[in-house]
């Protein structure tokens, strides 16, 4: 069906990306809907869609084994620096977007995360679930 496995990826990590957004933004339209601060809002749709990320990007986008301990704690290490990293700049978008530019949270929110998404395509493609001899 593929012709090669890089494009397998790529169309699985589109919709694995997909899906870990619409986790991501459900539960952000949730929590400000009942109220919840914007940033804690934010908090709350990442640790969940970063959950279900991590478990989709493994199996699924990579297809990634770890055979020692060892590979594993640094495979998962990496990934939630990295989705740190991603929460950072996903703050930030949303300050300067909601609270200095005056633009609706939800859309803020939306723009934030396809920044996010290539940004955590690269570090996992490149860091996170890269091939090594120790896995």
């Amino acid at each position: 069906m593929f012709k090669n496995k890089l494009s397998k990826e790529l169309i699985m990590y589109v919709i694995m990306g997909v899906l870990t957004t619409v986790v991501n933004l459900i539960v952000f339209y949730l929590l400000i809907s009942t109220g919840a601060d914007y940033k804690v809002a934010v908090v709350v749709a990442w640790i969940l869609s970063v959950l279900f990320a991590y478990i989709t990007n493994k199996k699924y986008v990579f297809e990634n084994k770890t055979n020692t301990m060892k590979a594993f704690l640094w495979e998962m290490g990496s990934f939630f620096f990295f989705r740190l990293l991603s929460l950072g700049l996903n703050m930030i978008v949303m300050i300067v977007m909601v609270d200095q530019l005056h633009l609706g949270e939800m859309f803020s929110q939306i723009v934030a995360n396809v920044l996010i998404i290539i940004f955590n395509y690269v570090a996992s493609k490149l860091v996170i679930f890269r091939k090594t001899g120790n896995q």
